[in-house]
């Protein structure tokens, strides 16, 4: 990945990418993200026939907007937060907001760069960032106090990639969420759980009805099984 930051950053997207930009409001203030015009334009041959890989970081996703609105009501200075599949970096941004140090990740190198963009276009500070296969999870990733992905459950091999990656990186008493549309795949993640010494906590239901999306996001909420109910400080 490139080692620019701040604006030459931005200035280098700007060059590699035709952008556009969307407001998304969030408590404590709007976020102007900065993103690729045409995602269709960023699929790539290579990446497909490696590993069907499609360039799903670069759309604003219903979930993510919901995770971010509820990650900006956390208290969050003192804690850590890791993020799996930041995307354009809209929850890292709330989260960072809220007081966390964030660690975002990514499949995507590109989608780590814009996260560190968007993050200094709204906050004048970037995230810690690193780009991780969860197949292949570094040694030294540690934990944080709360892990956090928005609709990352869409294809069968994913549940238990995230749930290993929970189970590996949530500290004790900790709390990890995972916003979701309603994806099939979210049961088979439930059913593994126990097996990894997690279990889902409580869902909250947060209807999402902005043009042209209209659905409920599921935001389930998981704890290691011996951590009783683990908490979220909110505002």
């Amino acid at each position: 990945m490139t080692a620019l930051h701040g604006r030459p950053l931005v200035k280098e997207l700007e060059r590699r990418f035709v952008v556009v930009h969307s407001r998304v409001d969030l408590p404590g203030g709007t976020v102007n993200l900065m993103h690729p015009e045409n995602t269709d334009a960023l699929i790539s041959e290579d990446d497909m026939v490696r590993d069907d890989r499609l360039p799903y970081w670069a759309d604003i996703w219903p979930s993510s907007r919901v995770l971010a609105r509820a990650l900006a009501g956390e208290r969050g200075a003192g804690r850590t937060m890791l993020e799996l599949g930041a995307g354009l970096g809209l929850a890292t941004i709330a989260a960072m907001r809220a007081g966390y140090d964030v660690l975002a990740s990514d499949y995507y190198d590109d989608a780590l760069l814009f996260t560190s963009a968007n993050a200094w276009r709204t906050l004048k500070r970037e995230p810690r960032t690193r780009m991780i296969d969860w197949r292949e999870l570094p040694d030294d990733l540690g934990v944080a106090d709360r892990v956090v992905a928005a609709d990352v459950l869409y294809e069968d091999r994913y549940p238990p990639l995230v749930a290993n990656v929970i189970a590996r990186t949530l500290a004790p008493g900790g709390v990890a969420t995972i916003a979701d549309p309603g994806r099939p795949m979210v049961e088979q993640f439930f059913e593994l759980l126990p097996s990894l010494g997690l279990r889902l906590r409580n869902t909250e239901m947060v209807s999402y009805d902005e043009v042209p999306a209209q659905q409920t996001i599921r935001l389930h909420h998981v704890v290691r099984s011996a951590d009783g109910d683990g908490e979220i400080d909110h505002a």
